[in-house]
């Protein structure tokens, strides 16, 4: 019995509700297009909002992309750099090693 009586009601407050609605744009159509001007109008501030928030993040992100990209040229040139001065370290090592007689070679 208490579960129909809430039922009830809660079909009597929606019932009020939209007729309520309707009964305020019918008989107030221009508080009807000031209510409609205003949603519009907080629509595209929030819009605006949202774009203009998207681009400083788009614009933070390509900037750490761009920091990223240099400190790892970075590190590759060092490798390249260490890689060079070991060659160089080879070739100097040969060099004398060439240098030395065979009968002095062990």
């Amino acid at each position: 019995m208490n579960r129909t009586s809430n039922y009830d009601f809660t079909i009597g407050l929606v019932a009020g509700t939209v007729i309520g609605a309707g009964l305020m744009m019918w008989l107030a159509p221009s508080a009807t297009e000031e209510a409609r001007r205003t949603v519009a109008d907080s629509a595209n501030a929030l819009r605006d909002r949202a774009t203009e928030e998207f681009g400083h993040a788009g614009r933070r992100v390509s900037i750490a992309v761009d920091e990223l990209a240099a400190k790892g040229y970075g590190i590759r040139d060092n490798v390249a750099d260490a890689v060079a001065h070991g060659a160089h370290e080879v070739e100097r090592v040969a060099v004398a090693v060439k240098a030395v007689p065979p009968s002095r070679q062990l």
